[in-house]
């Protein structure tokens, strides 16, 4: 049981990467979503992340280690370009390639693939920008507030077909998502603030083979799930008037329980993660290019996987 509640936690880690983003309407900031600064009219991002595993939390929150000897990593690529369509309205789109390299009770397993690929639709609720230097009325404390919808396309390996020999070579869900997403945005030089909400629901499928081949067809429904993160960032402008940007997040992720045929079923259970980020963010004075490094360390859970995500992004915008 403990190794089948491993393999879970494994294919469902699959899902949070740590994408890093030209950020808000000054740019330069970080969160979960690729979204344009005010005013760009096109930019492209690439990352790449390294995912560590630590052991896992049960279903009562205890940690527990993994057995002695056991090396779980995986290696992530993005491409990612997003493209203003109207004045307020903007497009992206992210493909991920994932690498997996473990060794679990003394059986090593390694496989790429691509991941789960993203699309996203976003509205800009405002026209002028909203970062300001000094709060003169109350105007000047308005956000910046952008709504939005992602669907992410099963593209990758999943649990749910013949592609897989084991849940080693798992690289996506298997499922269509959608969510509906909330970002607000405040930036008071030289101090930011951005709450970031996301709810999404899978859409149902059928399935009729997992790893083993051929079975019993049966209706599967995942769990809805609910994404927020919180997070204080501090810019310091150079002499050149280029920036480094530090961010740190608090983010809670939580998926409900899934269904088989609309029974809720415990071989879907739902879980939850809490974790902490850090990023430090380097915007030319121009704001066209932006480099950034991040760092994610998980801090408790249910029935989810400690992990460590070290990432390294490069955004290049276009005006």
């Amino acid at each position: 049981m403990k190794n089948k509640a491993f393999l879970f936690f494994l294919s469902t880690q699959l899902l949070v990467p740590l994408n890093l983003w030209a950020a808000s309407c000054c740019g330069g900031g970080s969160a979960s979503s690729l979204i344009l600064p005010k005013g760009a009219r096109m930019m492209f991002d690439t990352s790449f992340s390294h995912e560590n595993y630590k052991g896992y939390w049960n279903s009562e929150g205890k940690h527990q280690d993994d057995p002695v000897g056991s090396d779980l990593n995986q290696y992530r690529s993005s491409l990612g370009i997003a493209y203003r369509l109207a004045n307020r309205w903007q497009a992206s789109l992210q493909i991920p390639y994932v690498w997996n390299d473990n060794t679990y009770t003394g059986t090593e397993s390694k496989v790429d693939n691509i991941g789960d690929t993203t699309i996203g639709l976003w509205y800009e609720t405002f026209d002028d920008i909203k970062c300001v230097w000094k709060v003169t009325n109350w105007r000047s404390l308005i956000p910046a507030v952008y709504l939005g919808s992602t669907l992410t396309l099963p593209t990758g390996k999943s649990a749910y077909s013949g592609e897989i020999d084991n849940s080693f070579d798992i690289t996506g869900r298997g499922v269509y998502r959608l969510d509906a997403n909330l970002l607000v945005d405040k930036t008071i030089y030289p101090w930011n603030m951005t709450l970031n909400m996301s709810y999404g629901k899978y859409i149902e499928r059928p399935v009729n083979e997992d790893s083993s081949g051929f079975i019993d067809p049966y209706d599967l429904q995942l769990g809805k799930r609910l994404s927020t993160s919180l997070a204080f960032g501090y810019t310091h402008f150079l002499d050149s008037m280029d920036t480094l940007t530090v961010t740190t997040s608090y983010n809670d992720l939580r998926e409900k329980v899934g269904e088989i045929d609309g029974n809720k079923d415990i071989s879907l259970p739902g879980f939850q993660k809490q974790s902490l980020g850090l990023s430090i963010a380097y915007s030319t004075v121009a704001m066209d290019w932006i480099y950034k490094l991040s760092w994610n360390h998980a801090l408790s859970g249910e029935d989810f996987a400690a992990t460590d995500i070290l990432s390294l992004g490069v955004s290049y915008v276009l005006r």
